[in-house]
């Protein structure tokens, strides 16, 4: 399923979305699979149609132009409009959050009132009040109330997201709700002061569609690499009742060294086992049982304890594995299509948003090949155009280096593997 997200460049012009609503209305026309799921997940008439209803439906350009502003992070063409019109304000208006100018941000929005209620950056960073959220610029918020925001309940979610309590505290104290959904930012953050003011509160421990199981495979799934604090919440969510499998991957989730020597000890064949996706994301834990769950960027699936450790950042692990003897050349299961093989230092060097080395230098000191060759394939799932990416036969630095999103590798990592 097409699961397009976009975001303004930094010269934004109108002719831009203006194509790619074009693009996706003639996409409609011809019945493409894709331009059918994209109306799906944006229109919020068009929710829940089959392909028939699809192809027989109402679908003007103006449909078009919703679905792309949307997947903007717009609510509305016109706002999207409004924004990209007011970009050079908009990015004056961000500058002064970030820098806690209040009175900047009060002249700014007095002399362009229209950009009170239009996302500052992103849609999910939302308008200026929701944008200062997120920076927990309290002075700014109640000065965008004043001038007549509205948007507390957004504001609200982010500031529990970044964990900006004070934030919270004040947005709840004008009409912001603990509602069912708001739980979820802070489980995607792995932000514990967030969660535990929500769980303090009563905030419904569910998504926004009330299921129980949501905030607990989000917190395995999401793309965040705060072992604390997924530890934490992993404990709070334990504690309000909910139960998990007494398994090796589950110790590891919850980062239970002890339990996890343990199993080691118990069975030391543990330590070269490779792991398949549906045992690191269990379905009965609400994991999506697709194959692809989780955020990831080497791949995972079909993996060991190490490359896990090294995914997800689990240092206390990692020093586990080690000394238990783990191969820091073992290879990860090769599928159908023969991609697989890589070791854990190919999840070292594209490994997310971090540069520490400190793994990577222990993988290379215990002989950790830097020619070793394997061939790896990545649902590109974050992408404006998702898609497959296929590297056939790479080393690591080949992997890291022809990785189509280079904010995610490792570039101390990868000037250790080079020497430059």
């Amino acid at each position: 399923m097409a699961t397009v997200s976009r975001r303004l460049p930094k010269q934004p012009h109108l002719d831009v979305p203006k194509r790619q609503a074009r693009e996706l209305l003639n996409q409609w026309r011809l019945g493409d699979a894709d331009a059918f799921d994209r109306i799906r997940k944006q229109h919020p008439k068009l929710h829940d149609s089959g392909d028939a209803d699809l192809k027989s439906a109402v679908f003007r350009l103006s449909d078009a132009q919703l679905v792309v502003a949307r997947e903007y992070g717009f609510s509305t063409w016109t706002q999207l409009k409004e924004r990209i019109s007011g970009h050079t304000i908009a990015d004056a208006l961000d500058s002064a959050i970030r820098a806690g100018d209040r009175d900047r941000v009060v002249d700014l929005l007095r002399a362009n009132p229209n950009l009170l209620h239009v996302p500052v950056w992103s849609g999910n960073w939302g308008p200026p009040m929701s944008h200062a959220a997120n920076l927990g610029r309290l002075e700014i918020i109640k000065a965008v109330a004043e001038l007549g925001a509205r948007d507390f309940q957004h504001a609200f979610d982010r500031a529990l997201l970044q964990g900006k309590i004070e934030c919270a505290k004040w947005l709840q104290e004008h009409g912001a709700k603990p509602v069912a959904g708001t739980i979820m930012g802070s489980c995607e953050t792995l932000n514990v002061a967030g969660f535990r003011f929500l769980v303090a509160v009563g905030a419904p421990l569910a998504d926004e569609k009330g299921n129980r199981l949501a905030p607990l495979a989000m917190v395995l799934e999401t793309y965040g690499r705060n072992a604390a604090g997924k530890h934490e919440i992993l404990k709070i969510l334990s504690e309000q009742g909910y139960k998990f499998p007494d398994t090796p991957m589950m110790a590891f989730h919850q980062g239970n060294v002890a339990k996890l020597d343990e199993y080691l000890r118990r069975d030391p064949r543990l330590i070269e086992r490779r792991f398949t996706c549906s045992e690191i994301y269990p379905s009965a834990l609400g994991c999506a049982d697709d194959g692809r769950s989780g955020m990831h960027w080497t791949p995972i699936d079909g993996t060991t304890l190490l490359h896990l450790a090294i995914d997800f950042n689990e240092w206390e692990i990692f020093d586990l594995l080690l000394k238990h003897g783990a191969n820091v050349n073992a290879r990860a299961d090769v599928d159908s299509a023969g991609f697989g093989g890589h070791t854990p230092i190919f999840n070292a060097v594209v490994c997310g948003p971090r540069n520490d080395v400190q793994m990577t230098r222990a993988l290379l000191a215990r002989g950790a090949s830097r020619e070793i060759r394997a061939s790896l394939r990545k649902f590109l799932d974050w992408t404006e155009t998702p898609r497959w990416h296929e590297a056939p036969s790479v080393t690591p630095v080949e992997w890291a280096r022809t990785f189509p999103d280079q904010m995610w590798v490792n570039a101390e990592a990868l000037k250790l593997l080079t020497g430059y």
